[in-house]
């Protein structure tokens, strides 16, 4: 008897390291040290010697059962672009500018091409928001988890100069409310996707008109990441008071999140064009509006409240980070929450 057949494969460990390298490589920064395959990863912190008060930030998460789709459709170099996106997006939210990622695979049976794939799309998401891959782990679990089955999971860290950071604190009536175009479900209320739609091969490689594309197509579309567009804002010499990432919980949860006492965000939702992929899950399963907005995004990605004399630099440094930036409300003196009419 030994390890592999006891069902953890060394070789296949090493096989899997050795497949990622080329993608790792790709996110590295100047700040790295060492090399992959350290017991750790090192990240010097010279770069931020110029801030006043630097402030550490970190965000870690998941893909939860949106990874399902990977397994069903045989994709799994996107899924990795969800998982910075959720974490890298948090951080970015509170002025943050992430530096460096870890990831996390527990899967049933390592299968070494299928690991690179899924780091593939880590590093691509890596790349996206500007920050590296500096270490992960593989780990195997058998008769925990079927062969064939993954989770994925991450964590990212972050700065900001304490003066950058966006706190929602100076949030006040007569604020804009500027949102960001999402790319579709993102990683958020899979589980409701999955009771709606059928999940088979048939059901997710039909073709829509709607959707221009197929369900499994639009389904598995990765989570925008919205670094870039944030950074756009502060070269601009644009302060953002407030910014609230839709994930779960949709607009009912996050909003209210980046609100301060007395403030309420009343929100047009006939001030953008949702989605189709969200008019199609609705329909299908004949899902209240109120349930929609309280678990999807519904086309946005992330709300921003920024001084109504900003709005034009703000979307303008949007665009030109390769975003789509919408006007969709108001901040209004009232109860915290938000207000969708």
């Amino acid at each position: 008897m030994d390890y592999k057949n006891a069902g953890v494969d060394i070789e296949a460990g090493y096989r899997s390291v050795e497949l990622m390298k080329k993608h790792v490589k790709e996110t590295m920064r100047p700040e790295v040290m060492g090399g992959l395959g350290g017991f750790s990863g090192a990240f010097s912190m010279e770069a931020i010697k110029g801030m006043e008060h630097p402030v550490l930030l970190s965000g870690t998460d998941g893909v939860g059962t949106k990874i399902k789709l990977a397994f069903l459709l045989d994709k799994h170099d996107t899924v990795g672009i969800d998982c910075v996106a959720m974490c890298v997006n948090d951080v970015a939210c509170a002025g943050g500018e992430p530096l460096f990622f870890l990831d996390y695979i527990a899967c049933g049976k390592n299968y070494p091409e299928k690991i690179a794939q899924i780091v593939k799309g880590v590093a691509e998401g890596c790349k996206q928001a500007g920050c590296a891959l500096i270490g992960g782990e593989t780990a195997e679990h058998p008769g925990l988890m079927p062969e064939d089955e993954y989770d994925l999971a991450g964590f990212s860290v972050g700065v900001a100069d304490e003066k950058d950071m966006i706190t929602g604190q100076n949030i006040k009536p007569g604020d804009t409310l500027v949102g960001i175009a999402s790319s579709g479900v993102h990683s958020n209320g899979f589980s409701l996707v999955r009771k709606v739609f059928e999940m088979t091969a048939e059901s997710l490689n039909t073709y829509y008109d709607e959707l221009g594309k197929t369900l499994g197509e639009a389904l598995i579309e990765p989570t925008r990441i919205y670094v870039k567009a944030l950074k756009s804002i502060k070269d601009a010499g644009v302060t953002v008071k407030g910014c609230s990432h839709i994930t779960g919980g949709g607009f009912y949860e996050n909003i209210p999140r980046m609100l301060p006492e007395g403030v309420n965000a009343v929100i047009k939702k006939d001030s953008y064009e949702v989605p189709a992929i969200f008019k199609l899950l609705q329909k299908t399963g004949g899902i209240a509006d109120e349930m929609m907005y309280n678990t999807y995004n519904m086309g946005l990605g992330m709300v921003l409240a920024v001084d109504s004399n900003d709005v034009d630099r703000v979307c303008e440094a949007i665009r030109a980070a390769g975003d789509t930036p919408y006007v969709v409300g108001t901040c209004e003196a009232g109860e915290k929450g938000v207000t969708l009419l």
